[in-house]
């Protein structure tokens, strides 16, 4: 008897603390805050919507295969990779010690597997002219990521530690028929990683000091046939605080929108947050956001889009950072004011832009 009344006594005092314990676990759950931002200048660009559906893109460079594709699923053209090996972008600009690397992927694969394997990503200091320099470990150092299955593995090399030197893992899954938009941001030896709106990895020292990395290697095996589009890559840290307020005038690329869309792309998020803060530490400061579009399309069409694109980062800054509407102004100019000549997807994506502009 005295058992069963210890018994009552001890799981009425439980019941009582789970609310508590329960609260508890919910003020300390964990989070990891989306702050990946693009670099300030776009080196390298493709979308492969100016290539031949069938082709290999001409800016590519490959052991391997692969065409040029569209999908009813997955909008826009796609280079789908058909068989094991490297496939590289051909970029002559130096990467600078701070670069981004931004593409879309849809992890598709012979088997049947619900989940990514086969594919690895590699960030190389080495030559274009000599893809295979160094064999399995590719160039003079590098570091690879290895997303499977429910894991993202990595490790670095380099020929000063005579072979590999570090490696780690990190869980997250890619869906095999699922779009992901990944990004990496490299600021001399720290690495990032993105899925979407997740950070994966952050590496204080997944690069290996002392060399300029310079390829990005996409590697796979005879058992994927993977989608990639929309491969940037831009070099530089963006100084909009000091381009606001000293010069009066910010371009961003980090700031995106779907297709044909005044809808703002969740990696928006961050571009827009840092803006922002800079209008909230000078209360002074006024902004007038502007828009810009390519030459693709219809220019009236385009013109439209542009405005209601500024105007959907007016609101966002409004509703969701407090910003006074008496500070902010946008507008549109289309396709009328490109930066460079809108004659292939590098160019255009330059001038697919949001300026910020001091008034």
């Amino acid at each position: 008897m005295k058992t069963i009344k210890l018994y009552r006594v001890v799981m009425a005092l439980l019941l009582l603390c789970f609310p508590l314990i329960t609260n508890a676990q919910e003020e300390n759950k964990i989070t990891s805050n989306y702050d990946f931002i693009p670099g300030e200048k776009v080196i390298f660009y493709d979308d492969f919507s100016t290539d031949n559906i069938g082709d290999f893109p001409p800016h590519w460079n490959t052991n391997g295969n692969g065409q040029i594709v569209s999908a009813n699923n997955y909008p826009g053209r796609w280079l789908q990779l058909t068989a094991g090996g490297y496939y590289i972008p051909e970029i002559a600009t130096d990467f600078t010690d701070n670069f981004t690397i931004e593409f879309d992927m849809v992890p598709l694969n012979t088997t049947g597997s619900e989940t990514i394997y086969g594919i690895n990503f590699i960030l190389v200091s080495g030559s274009l002219k000599n893809p295979n320099e160094g064999g399995a470990i590719p160039g003079k150092a590098g570091t690879g990521i290895t997303p499977e299955y429910d894991m993202v593995n990595w490790s670095n090399w380099s020929e000063a530690d005579g072979g590999y030197k570090d490696n780690g893992q990190s869980p997250y899954m890619f869906k095999a028929t699922e779009k992901t938009h990944i990004a990496f941001w490299v600021q001399k030896q720290r690495l990032r990683m993105y899925a979407d709106d997740k950070k994966i990895l952050d590496l204080q020292r997944g690069m290996i000091a002392n060399y300029k990395y310079n390829i990005f290697r996409i590697q796979t095996n005879g058992d994927v046939n993977p989608l990639f589009s929309n491969v940037r890559v831009a070099v530089g840290l963006p100084d909009m605080r000091n381009k606001l307020l000293s010069v009066g005038k910010f371009v961003s690329y980090g700031i995106l929108f779907d297709v044909n869309s005044d809808k703002l792309k969740p990696e928006s998020s961050t571009s827009i947050k840092e803006i922002a803060q800079v209008l909230k530490e000078n209360p002074k400061l006024k902004v007038k956001i502007i828009g810009h579009t390519d030459s693709d399309g219809d220019k009236t069409l385009n013109l439209d889009l542009s405005k209601r694109r500024a105007a959907s980062v007016k609101k966002e800054l409004m509703e969701k950072y407090g910003i006074e509407a008496e500070r902010l102004e946008s507008d549109g100019k289309g396709q009328t004011e490109p930066l460079a000549p809108n004659d292939s997807p590098l160019n255009k994506a330059k001038n697919r832009r949001v300026e910020f502009i001091k008034f």
